[in-house]
């Protein structure tokens, strides 16, 4: 039984479809102290959270049984994802879901900022009417600086172009000369964004780049007069920095959904200064946005517990936002491939080396790298080892990794080839999925073959000779195991016997086999995964 830790409230459509879901128990624990957490985590296989719950260090220091957690929403401020990496617990979030949300509540408040929305809406509740107090500003023809291109500053800018605002961006992840169908020009440093802009909207993550970017010497660098916006992340803006400058007018104004600490502490100085819209983190809070960041959490969670599906993966690199079939049939390839080598190899590992054939697999090249590693060192560890820990350990035991893309055109396209050197040896294997969806390894050590790799094998390496394959069925036959299929290949004076059978083989006839000498060089027993759809 899969069990999961909603630490969270969530809304009750999620919660009905993780309790619905087969072979799933959930225990919902909302409010847990850090220690209270710490206690319980390891118990459970997934773990879902919104902003509440704290996932530190100390919460996952003895991990346990725990391999995913889900953030419903974008930030993952408040789990540590150093921590879980080395645990090897896999991150997601959902980043589209608040998408249109976050985007129309940086608009609200740029516009409550600009005509003085919360001051006169208080001003008419005082029974007055001095509408000349209150004169404001349209943003039509003003500038617009977005610092961070991602899903919410794209979304902002759209609908900042549609008022008719002209928009300037900086985003350093983004290629390119311009956005939005060459709408808006992309600058070369946020310097350039804070000289330009009457109004400075901010939608970037929180990290040692961009922590605290808005402060005394950046502001010192913008227009004088010039409005904040930040719905992203309260860390990114020095909060008495800016106060300073709201005070003495050489910022206009600021709009902030976001704080350093939340809630704000009451001496926060944001909490004093003129000419502020402050909203209490409300970028998600909508119905729409509420429901859908909970699903798409409740959906990866169940995804990955399930079927080991990946989406929206925070804390592995490489890996697409979503999989293809054809990428989940060539990471299945990765973890076949993977296990027939840590019976191959014999010694320690010194490099692993991947290349993809095709231009179609270098987007997926780092992630099947790493599958592979994966599925090839679990073997002989007991440490649980995953995609997000793989590197780390590796390095940590001197194994070289090493991943190339050849995109030339050749007769090899749209395969896998793995290399692997130890102290003594060095073994490779090559794998291909056809049209069909359905793995294949295509050689292994200089063998060629056609080999669906699944279920019971037996690898046997021979003098190529007669009366081996005689020699092999005897024994098979006296110990009444039956051979589903065979494959035979053949190098210089040896040759490669791969058996699939309907049973593992038992050990006096493994034995038996070790013990046919000259004849028979080595006996490999491999299990691996049946295919559903075989």
């Amino acid at each position: 039984m899969i069990k999961i830790l909603v630490a969270d409230p969530l809304a009750e459509e999620g919660l009905r479809r993780i309790t619905e879901a087969p072979g799933i128990e959930a225990d919902v624990k909302t409010g847990l102290k850090e220690d209270e957490l710490a206690a319980v985590a390891g118990q459970y296989d997934g773990m879902i959270v919104r902003s509440g719950a704290k996932v530190t260090a100390k919460v996952l220091a003895n991990p346990g049984r725990l391999r995913v957690i889900a953030r419903a929403g974008v930030g993952v401020d408040n789990i540590d994802l150093q921590a879980a990496t080395k645990a090897g617990i896999l991150v997601m979030n959902t980043p589209d879901a608040n998408t249109i949300s976050t985007a129309e509540q940086t608009m609200a408040l740029m516009l409550a900022l600009s005509r003085h929305t919360p001051r006169a809406d208080a001003h008419m509740r005082e029974k007055q009417w001095n509408r000349k107090a209150l004169v404001g500003t349209q943003l039509a023809g003003k500038t617009l600086g977005v610092i961070g291109l991602g899903r919410v500053g794209r979304a902002v800018a759209q609908r900042a172009l549609a008022m008719e605002m002209k928009v300037i961006a900086y985003d350093p992840f983004y290629s390119g000369q311009s956005a939005l169908d060459g709408k808006v020009p992309l600058l070369d440093s946020r310097d350039n964004v804070f000289a330009q802009a009457d109004y400075l909207t901010l939608h970037t993550k929180l990290s040692d780049e961009t922590r605290e970017m808005i402060n005394r010497e950046s502001i010192a660098k913008m227009k004088d007069g010039v409005r904040i916006i930040n719905s992203s992340r309260g860390g990114v803006i020095c909060e008495a920095d800016l106060a300073e400058a709201l005070r003495g007018g050489k910022v206009a104004g600021a709009a902030i959904d976001v704080y350093s600490t939340e809630p704000p502490a009451s001496d926060n100085p944001l909490l004093d200064a003129p000419n502020t819209v402050l909203t209490p983190h409300l970028g998600a809070s909508t119905e729409e946005a509420q429901l859908a960041v909970t699903l798409d959490a409740v959906d990866i969670l169940l995804n990955y517990l399930l079927r080991g599906e990946i989406r929206w993966a925070v804390n592995v690199t490489g890996l697409p936002a979503q999989l293809t079939d054809r990428d989940k049939a060539y990471l299945d390839l990765a973890r076949r491939m993977g296990i027939i080598l840590s019976h191959l190899g014999t010694g320690v590992v010194e490099m692993v080396s991947v290349t993809t054939h095709g231009e179609s697999l270098e987007p997926l090249l780092g992630t099947l790298a790493k599958q592979i590693l994966v599925d090839m060192l679990g073997q002989h560890f007991t440490t649980r080892l995953t995609l997000i820990n793989i590197g780390e350990f590796a390095k940590e035991r001197g194994i070289k990794l090493e991943h190339t893309a050849d995109l030339a055109a050749s007769a090899i396209t749209d395969s896998v080839t793995v290399q692997v050197k130890t102290r003594e040896d060095t073994f490779e294997i090559i794998g291909e999925v056809f049209l069909d969806g359905r793995p294949r390894i295509m050689a292994i050590d200089g063998y060629q073959m056609n080999l669906v790799p699944e279920g019971e094998m037996l690898f046997i390496v021979n003098d190529d000779q007669p009366g081996v394959i005689g020699l092999v069925g005897t024994i098979f036959g006296d110990h009444k195991i039956n051979i589903a299929d065979m494959m035979l290949s053949r190098r210089k004076n040896t040759a490669l016997m791969v058996l699939k059978l309907d049973a593992p083989i038992p050990q006096d006839a493994m034995q038996q086999l070790q013990a046919s000498k000259p004849q028979i060089i080595k006996v490999l027993p491999v299990t691996l995964p049946r295919l559903n759809n075989a």
